[in-house]
């Protein structure tokens, strides 16, 4: 009897793991909300040698998530407003950083025109993710009513009210308004490391220290292996160098941020795919990690 018993609770066991197993993530696009730049490197980060500065135009990186329990949008790019040239953008940035980061977006860049393309319907997108409130990743939540948006509890607040240092204005790196018009949306408010859908597929990584507040995210895929989709975390290759961003809310809290990424790398075999590396980008951009 005793055996049965046993038998019969080392099947469910095993039964249970197995349905856990077999969800799984069917694919995950990279994709990006037009470009910044070109632009000096220093003026992203000013902590790097005059002898290593170059010209760069960056990807503002934005991923689609294909899970079996739905479609994952993991941050939502410049907001749609900006498309179209410098004078659209001086309607809703402040004239400096559209002057500075030189946006190209175009209005097939945008997230909803992105996820269309790759045929999904945005009123059904599952989950939105925001790596973290800054203009140009907070963007277009609004365009995702019928979602769950994922946030750090502190990001936002982090968004409502800014340090004075990163800007209070309502239309400077934090755009008051991006976070305003999804007011009443729904918000899974974290405080921490989170398992999205309960099956360790896809991960949320607290990485503070860009802002109070910053996320990233660990996808494991099929074919690909696992993944780290660092957003601001880590802005590019000279972050990983050891050269840190700028505009960071706690440095410490960055480089802490930072190694434990790495180490995720060095230890588990991971691959990180960082936000705003224009090399990365044209090499591995555009395409379906499976």
């Amino acid at each position: 009897m005793k055996k049965a018993v046993i038998a019969g609770l080392l099947g469910a066991a095993t039964m249970a793991l197995s349905g856990a197993a077999s969800a799984q993530v069917k694919g995950v696009y990279w994709t990006t909300s037009g470009m910044f730049g070109p632009f000096n490197i220093r003026g992203l980060i000013p902590a790097l040698p005059e002898d290593k500065a170059r010209d760069i135009t960056i990807p503002v990186s934005m991923w689609v998530i294909d899970h079996e329990k739905g479609v994952v949008v993991f941050d939502t790019g410049n907001n749609v407003a900006i498309s179209g040239g410098p004078d659209n953008c001086k309607k809703y940035w402040a004239a400096g950083n559209c002057d500075f980061l030189k946006p190209s977006q175009k209005r097939e860049d945008v997230i909803d025109a992105q996820l269309k393309k790759l045929g999904y319907d945005p009123a059904k997108v599952k989950v939105v993710v925001t790596s973290h409130s800054h203009l140009d990743h907070v963007g277009n939540i609004a365009m995702f009513p019928n979602a769950i948006h994922v946030l750090q509890k502190k990001e936002l607040y982090q968004g409502w009210w800014p340090e004075k240092f990163q800007g209070r204005a309502v239309n400077g790196s934090f755009v008051l308004n991006d976070l305003a018009s999804a007011r009443d949306y729904n918000f899974l408010e974290l405080n921490g490391d989170y398992d999205l859908f309960g099956d360790g597929t896809v991960q949320i990584l607290s990485t503070p220290g860009h802002t109070l507040g910053h996320q990233s995210l660990k996808v494991k895929t099929k074919n690909s292996g696992t993944i780290i989709i660092t957003q601001d975390a880590i802005w590019m290759k000279e972050n990983l160098d050891g050269y840190p961003a700028g505009l960071n809310y706690s440095v410490k809290d960055y480089t802490d941020s930072v190694n434990r990424l790495k180490m995720m790398r060095d230890l588990e075999g991971t691959e990180i795919f960082m936000a705003h590396d224009q090399d990365q980008f044209a090499a591995k951009g555009n395409r379906w990690y499976k």
